[in-house]
């Protein structure tokens, strides 16, 4: 009769070496919360730029909130008439700032200026820059926005 237990054991080995490998792969394939938003924020800039408003609407929370209680559905239809004004948009930011607050929820601030036409001239025809703070949740494994407000850098 042949002894097993080495056998036995080879196989313990290369299980919990295929299971620890299989968890350092699981966990480096995930983003960290402030890649996995500062992606959505380049997934709304490509938005604005390739003038999908669906696309915006999809970076949105379903409780999506703005000023003067603008919800997602008036929030696309604004991203709409603008993108039906102007032929090309453009957006031009500065640095973004994530601030996680827990695991699911995390403030975005940054400055923006929309351009239109052939990338020079700034939307809207007051050449305004903004200062933009958003807040984000992250909902079954998506980083939406859920809050938005903006004010005018020169005022």
């Amino acid at each position: 009769m042949r002894d097993t237990r080495g056998r036995a054991g080879w196989t313990r080995w290369a299980y919990a070496l295929a299971l620890t490998c299989a968890l350092a792969l699981t966990a480096c394939s995930r983003e960290a919360p402030e890649d996995a938003i500062r992606a959505q924020v380049v997934a709304l800039q490509a938005a604005i730029e390739h003038r999908s408003a669906s696309d915006v609407a999809d970076v949105l929370d379903e409780d999506f909130i703005g000023p003067q209680n603008m919800d997602r559905r008036a929030a696309r239809q604004m991203a709409a008439v603008l993108m039906l004004r102007h032929q090309r948009i453009g957006v031009l930011t500065g640095p973004v700032d994530v601030t996680l607050q827990g695991e699911d929820r995390a403030t975005v601030r940054t400055r923006a200026a929309l351009t239109g036409g052939d990338g020079s001239a700034l939307l809207p025809d007051s050449a305004q820059a903004w200062r933009i703070e958003s807040g984000w949740r992250l909902r079954d494994g998506v980083w939406r926005i859920t809050s938005l407000t903006w004010t005018p850098v020169l005022q």
